[in-house]
């Protein structure tokens, strides 16, 4: 199993909003790319939330193939549509894991 890890630090003032098309549109699009099985929606805690709170979002995919196509076909418009919303009011950035246990 591959575990795409996408870390977002988000600013107050887009919050609540960013946060609604988070659990409404984005994850759920994702999903639907048919790449991943599941996701899960985090907020990271003891971290400094003075600029805005910190989310991550866990994407699992059955295998390194599967990860390959999201990010060789999907990626990149998602990505540019993030951009086109929330600008430079969100800062992400991502890493890819194998679970071993």
């Amino acid at each position: 199993m591959i575990l795409y890890n996408v870390t977002t630090k988000v600013e107050w003032s887009i919050h609540e909003e960013w946060l609604l098309w988070m659990k409404e549109e984005h994850i759920s699009e994702v999903i639907a790319s048919g790449c991943f099985t599941h996701s899960k929606f985090l907020r990271l805690i003891e971290v400094d939330e003075t600029d805005g709170p910190t989310y991550a979002v866990q994407y699992f995919a059955e295998s390194k193939a599967n990860y390959n196509r999201y990010i060789e076909s999907y990626s990149t418009p998602m990505r540019q549509k993030s951009f086109e919303k929330w600008g430079t009011k969100c800062m992400a950035f991502r890493s890819v894991m194998q679970v071993v246990h």
